[in-house]
């Protein structure tokens, strides 16, 4: 015979159990839709193999599938093409479970506020995991030049310095040196990345470069091979002679000053991983909260200390506040820092 619970106390009674059986079925849900058990993450690189882009890439899936619910297999795909632009475009036709993340060069955030005619992408609209770091880049010349400064580089004349394409990060420090220091430098476009520009280097293609020190082979600085001129970022990188200039000192003009910090400020984002817009907010929440426990994880420090890679770690939530906070730069600020980056 059927028994039903009578009067209120069986009401509590059956509102209990429901209350904890919809309690439990919420949390199991919960976990189910943020696990990654049997998935595959793909890390999009939007470079080439060799650079510093590709390199903290390939950090990071040695180490991110231990944080990751479920555990899941993590693989690495270059997809360059278009200054990086091709990698973040690809998370349009990306998979709505979080399982591509992607990494570019940075300077695609200013390049889309300063050229939204060319980079059509909203990066307020995107999952941004975290920034591992900041890209310290300095400029240099080869020593076979004799010059070692920014007034006898001036003198000298024409500088050749190389750049994959429009909106990269090399193309606009070369921007920069040309329209905001004066230097008078030829860009030469059509470098396949980092590395093809470090060969074009050595042979001597091409007189210059800027670039981030993490990038660069590890004898380069110490051995003399590269005469640094400026460094992009205020922190001087380890190796590097605490002497050589900073490019933002440099500058008279509080506009021209203002512009440059807008133009670098990819350099202290210089090291993002996002994912689409379209994950939900259960599946981010998992993807930011094992991106911040890798960051911390000694094991994970420990392989970025062996390859020379710098950790300064933002987390997603901040990441997003500051990409917001390049969007409101003040229209005069915008004028001058595009017709610096102009080409």
């Amino acid at each position: 015979m059927l028994v039903r619970p009578v009067g209120w106390l069986g009401s509590l009674i059956v509102l209990a159990l429901l209350a904890v059986s919809g309690d439990g079925w919420a949390q199991t849900h919960a976990e189910d839709v943020a696990s990654f058990a049997g998935k595959t993450i793909r890390i999009v690189v939007g470079m080439p193999p060799g650079g510093g882009v590709d390199a903290y890439a390939r950090l990071v899936q040695r180490h991110l599938d231990r944080h990751l619910p479920g555990s899941p297999l993590v693989i690495v795909q270059n997809m360059p093409g278009a200054g990086s632009m091709r990698s973040v475009m690809s998370l349009a036709a990306a998979p709505e479970d979080s399982t591509a993340i992607v990494t570019f060069s940075s300077s695609l955030l200013t390049e889309s506020v300063l050229f939204p005619e060319r980079v059509k992408i909203d990066f307020r609209a995107y999952g941004f995991l975290g920034n591992l770091g900041e890209d310290g880049r300095i400029c240099f010349v080869r020593p076979a030049l004799g010059v070692r400064d920014l007034a006898g580089l001036k003198a000298r004349g024409r500088l050749v310095f190389g750049a994959t394409a429009a909106g990269t990060s090399g193309n606009i420090d070369a921007a920069m040196l040309r329209n905001l220091f004066g230097l008078d430098v030829h860009i030469v476009n059509g470098y396949a990345g980092s590395a093809a520009k470090r060969l074009a280097f050595e042979r001597g293609e091409i007189d210059g470069d800027c670039g981030g020190v993490t990038s660069l082979p590890s004898d380069w600085l110490p051995s003399g091979k590269i005469a640094v001129f400026m460094r992009l970022s205020p922190e001087p990188a380890p190796g590097l002679d605490p002497a050589v200039p900073f490019g933002g000192a440099l500058l008279t003009s509080d506009t021209d000053r203002r512009a440059y910090d807008f133009l670098v400020t990819p350099q202290r984002l210089g090291r993002l991983f996002v994912t689409s817009g379209k994950t939900s907010p259960a599946r981010l929440a998992a993807l930011r909260e094992a991106f911040g426990r890798m960051m911390a994880d000694p094991k994970f420090l420990a392989d970025a200390g062996k390859l020379n890679l710098s950790v300064v770690p933002t987390n997603g939530e901040q990441v997003e506040r500051d990409i917001a906070a390049l969007y409101a730069t003040p229209r005069e600020i915008l004028a001058r820092a595009r017709s610096a980056a102009g080409e």
